[in-house]
């Protein structure tokens, strides 16, 4: 699981308090909650955050981020490929902290559902399942005839790739030229409250509000 200590569009989002804990804890907590996980590793610029994990989370490992992976325009690839050469393992599942609704049902779900089809794909990731109209920047339709209104549950559906998770393995990632996505991917549906993701401070306010709803 990826943390840098910086982050622009919500200050100091790892750490900030959510439910009265670091944001990343909820995280950690459901990863620990695993039937599956056998080891979990944070990589971090932070010394804050790392000391926050060895006070909190002794039995997670931090990966110190290089100098040359530091700054926000760094590839996420370049991180995970550095990752997978100082962990000994074959099967790995990338994460983040800003996936807190994210349930272990759902994300043990999504493990069977890899290790049951390694014969038909190389990896596995999160989306999102939209069955709205949607459209390009320029107005043009992107999955409907503005022409034909049909109700919207029966248009095609689309699919947002949301970042919740990516299950890969060393191979995959290598075969893919170092991109945790393989070569035949499969998708893996993450329910849109589960799947919410926070990019802004709207993101975190509806996520703590939703977060308390569910565990309180």
């Amino acid at each position: 699981m990826p943390m840098k200590g910086n982050s622009e569009r919500v200050p100091n989002k790892n750490l900030r308090q959510f439910d009265g804990h670091p944001l990343y804890h909820a995280m950690i907590n459901v990863l620990r909650k695993s039937k599956y996980i056998s080891g979990i590793y944070i990589n971090t610029d932070s010394q804050n955050i790392s000391d926050d994990v060895n006070r909190n989370f002794p039995d997670v490992h931090i990966i110190d981020r290089p100098e040359e992976l530091l700054g926000d325009f760094v590839s996420m690839n370049k991180i995970i490929d550095y990752d997978l050469s100082q962990i000994d393992s074959e099967f790995f599942l990338q994460t983040h902290s800003t996936n807190p609704l994210l349930s272990v049902k759902t994300l043990d779900a999504a493990i069977e559902y890899y290790f049951n089809n390694l014969d038909k794909y190389d990896s596995v990731f999160s989306v999102t399942r939209w069955q709205t109209r949607l459209y390009w920047e320029d107005v043009s339709p992107i999955n409907h005839d503005p022409k034909e209104l049909i109700r919207t549950q029966d248009l095609t559906p689309v699919y947002e790739e949301n970042s919740n998770f990516f299950l890969f393995t060393k191979k995959s990632f290598a075969n893919a030229s170092e991109k945790r996505i393989g070569l035949n991917p499969g998708m893996f549906t993450v329910n849109k409250i589960e799947a919410l993701d926070i990019d802004e401070e709207e993101d975190f306010l509806i996520a703590e509000q939703l977060f308390k709803a569910k565990f309180k």
